[in-house]
């Protein structure tokens, strides 16, 4: 059972950045696809971004350049930084986080669907006031 533990939301202006962590518990982070999704009041769970072990990345249409996510192997670590905060950021932003197999450095770039996913963290809160 992997664990995931997201840390950094809070409270910005328009316009303001934040930066979230998503630390893991497992030895084998490397060989995980990492993702961000996000959850507003009323809203569906939608897909923010996503990154696999060959750094490559896929972004939300909404995103438009304004976020960035890596990963720190070694620290088993994933940040997603958010500049350009925007009002309509506000939600619960979860880490999440699928295994695609040992020794596998997938071809192309990571899919957000969010059913592939199978570890989930509890959220941590983002709210842009205007």
């Amino acid at each position: 059972q992997v664990q995931l533990l997201e840390s950094g939301g809070g409270s910005v202006r328009s316009g303001g950045s934040l930066t979230l962590s998503c630390t893991t518990s497992t030895d084998s982070f490397i060989w995980y696809r990492m993702a961000w999704f996000r959850q507003a009041p009323g809203k569906e769970r939608e897909a923010v971004a996503g990154i696999d072990n060959t750094e490559m990345t896929t972004y939300g249409d909404f995103v438009q350049g304004r976020f960035t996510i890596s990963r720190d192997n070694a620290k088993k670590t994933m940040v997603l930084q958010m500049d350009s905060l925007k009002p309509e950021d506000t939600a619960i932003y979860y880490c999440a986080a699928r295994h695609i197999g040992v020794g596998i450095r997938p071809s192309a770039a990571p899919t957000l669907r969010l059913s592939e996913y199978n570890y989930w963290g509890q959220g941590t809160q983002v709210t842009v006031t205007s």
